[in-house]
Parts: C-alpha cells; sequence; structure tokens
C-alpha cells in the first residue's frame, strides 16, 4: 500500500521499469500502463488524505476504467502490477493481489455469492486470460493459474501450475513465469 510519496515513487518506477521503459512506451503509452499510473496516483493521494488531488486523481482512474474496461479498486494490489492487455478485468475491492503478479485479460476475480470475503493471492502469481477465481481462498506464491480456469477451492502448494475447470494442480514449476519470459526483477 502506498503511504508516502517515497512508497509512490517506488512503486512507479518498479512498475515503469517492467512495461514502458523504452521509448516506444514512453511516446506512446499503453492505455493499461496508464491505468496503472492513474490507480497508483489515485492510492497516493487518498492515502495521504490530498483532497483535491484525491478529486482529480478519482476522475482520472475513473475515465481510464471506463475506456480500457479494467476496473481494479485502490489498496487492492502491492507494487509490480503487470497489465500486458486491456480489456475486461474485474478485481473485486476485498480482494488483495501479492507484489509481482500478472494479469491478463477477461480476468474476473471476486466474492461468492454475497460475500464479502475475496480472493488472497500470493506474489509472483501470474494469471492467465479468462480465468475466474471466486470465493473466500488462498492462491500461494508462485503460482500460475491458466487460461480460462475457474478457481473456487484455496491452493497453498507454492509454484503450481493450475488449471481446468474445476481447476487442479498439474506440476509443481520452480521457474517463476517472469523467469521464463526473461523479464528483469
Amino acid at each position: 500500500m502506498i503511504r508516502s510519496k517515497q512508497d509512490y515513487i517506488e512503486f512507479t518506477q518498479v512498475e515503469r521499469g517492467l512495461g514502458g521503459a523504452t521509448l516506444k512506451g514512453k511516446l506512446f503509452p499503453s492505455p493499461a500502463g496508464q491505468f496503472i499510473r492513474a490507480l497508483r496516483a489515485l492510492e497516493y493521494h487518498y492515502n495521504c488524505h490530498h483532497k483535491i488531488r484525491t478529486l482529480i486523481s478519482y476522475y482520472r482512474w475513473w475515465r481510464l476504467m471506463r475506456v480500457t474496461g479494467i476496473s481494479i479498486a485502490k489498496n487492492v494490489c502491492e507494487k509490480g502490477l503487470t497489465i500486458p492487455h486491456h480489456g475486461a478485468i474485474v478485481v473485486n475491492s476485498a480482494c488483495h493481489i501479492g507484489e509481482n503478479s500478472m494479469i491478463m485479460n477477461n480476468v474476473n476475480i471476486g466474492a461468492n455469492g454475497g460475500s464479502l470475503k475475496a480472493p488472497q493471492i500470493g506474489r509472483d502469481v501470474c494469471i492467465g486470460p479468462g480465468a475466474v477465481i471466486f470465493g473466500d481462498i488462498e492462491i500461494a506464491d508462485g503460482c500460475y493459474i491458466g487460461a480460462n480456469v475457474v478457481v473456487n477451492k484455496s491452493f497453498l502448494e507454492p509454484n503450481s501450475v493450475i488449471v481446468g475447470v474445476p481447476a487442479k494442480v498439474v506440476k509443481k514449476d520452480p521457474i517463476h513465469w517472469w523467469e521464463k519470459n526473461r523479464l528483469k526483477r
């Protein structure tokens, strides 16, 4: 959670290094990258009680949420969030997503049928396109959740590859998704 200007600078530097550190990324930023920057600005101003700047940041976040189709509430994701493609991402405000996680497009992470408890997702988790994660569950660190998976139970074993409907572990993979894709952390 961003609690100071130093935290805000750290979060933005980490996320800027993940996608957009090139000249092309600076001149033509992706809509998902713009949304992440707006989300971090909203978190900073809201948590530091900057009233006017919070309103301005909220408007920018809301506008980009409508344009990109990404709906992630403030103070849900830790630093290092990566969203490679925009479009139809919904994350419940009661959810928690750890550091260095990736969320692909068409993902839904939410509560189960009127419950107020949402998934708690560990760090270094990659969530594939079309995944649906719901209920009062936990996902361990380093897991890879495959495409079009329906996860409705906890997976507490780190570095698991989770696939299928209903979800199940198919293998343990000690190499994180970002190491496989040659991304530097």
